[in-house]
């Protein structure tokens, strides 16, 4: 079982997230254990101060190497047989991606630490093994970057899906965005489900979705497809789809 700890000035924010929906029933499963901490809890003085104004001058508040110090001995001696990777949400880490919660979906324990005010304590990132940033915007905290982080990586856990191959045909989980979905009516309002889904001919529904999945890719973020070492079908079919884009501009051209 997965091991998740939290480090947090405002553990509340976690009530709902942890336990609605997918990942609360995975902590109910006991497919992961996750807790939350408030580390104002491990300050060194009676007002349970963990931030001081920065040397040299500037704007806002830093948070204090000891408090997150002794809050992750904490950890550590509550859990001594595990290996941990120390996760800090900070804009200046690398990008959150599929991939990375892939990564931490290997993984036996993890703590995250959620920072606020104006920064760390530049000690801070000495006592992490990783410094992760959920995209180029700045939060008013680490709250809930690590909530998208956590429920990323759980999602991937063993049994935490009803389908197992639900996460592995996620976009991005393949490198391509994923291919549209239907379900009933096949005819909504002259809206028409394609026909090749409902033949039941797996061999053809299989080759629709490869199509559609690289024709969204294609459409959609095309760099995506630069990071992956396509077959010589998909090349075949990205041809098909580009000759088709230019057709269907030049045939929209002369009907405007």
């Amino acid at each position: 079982m997965m091991k998740i700890d939290v480090l947090t000035l405002f553990p509340r924010m976690f009530d709902g997230v942890l336990t609605e929906s997918i990942l609360g029933k995975a902590v109910q499963r006991e497919l992961v254990d996750i807790d939350v901490h408030n580390f104002r809890d491990f300050s060194d003085n009676k007002h349970q101060q963990v931030d001081d104004y920065p040397y040299g001058g500037g704007a806002g508040m830093l948070l204090k190497v000891q408090p997150i110090d002794d809050a992750l001995m904490s950890i550590a001696e509550s859990h001594p047989e595990t290996k941990k990777r120390v996760v800090l949400l900070d804009p200046a880490g690398v990008p959150f991606t599929q991939q990375v919660a892939e990564e931490f979906a290997e993984e036996e324990h993890l703590v995250f630490i959620c920072g606020h005010y104006e920064g760390y304590d530049e000690r801070i990132r000495s006592l992490v093994t990783d410094e992760v940033s959920l995209g180029d915007y700045v939060l008013t905290g680490g709250e809930l970057g690590a909530m998208v982080m956590i429920d990323a990586t759980v999602r991937l856990l063993p049994e935490v899906l009803g389908n197992e191959a639900s996460a592995v045909a996620d976009s991005h989980s393949t490198g391509l965005l994923e291919h549209p979905h239907y379900t009933r009516p096949a005819d909504y309002k002259g809206m028409k489900v394609p026909e090749v889904l409902v033949g039941g001919h797996h061999k053809l529904i299989d080759e629709w979705r490869l199509k559609e999945s690289l024709r969204r890719t294609y459409e959609r973020r095309p760099e995506m497809l630069e990071k992956i070492e396509l077959t010589e079908q998909m090349k075949k079919i990205l041809a098909e789809i580009e000759r088709e884009t230019v057709d269907e501009t030049e045939n929209n051209s002369e009907n405007m």
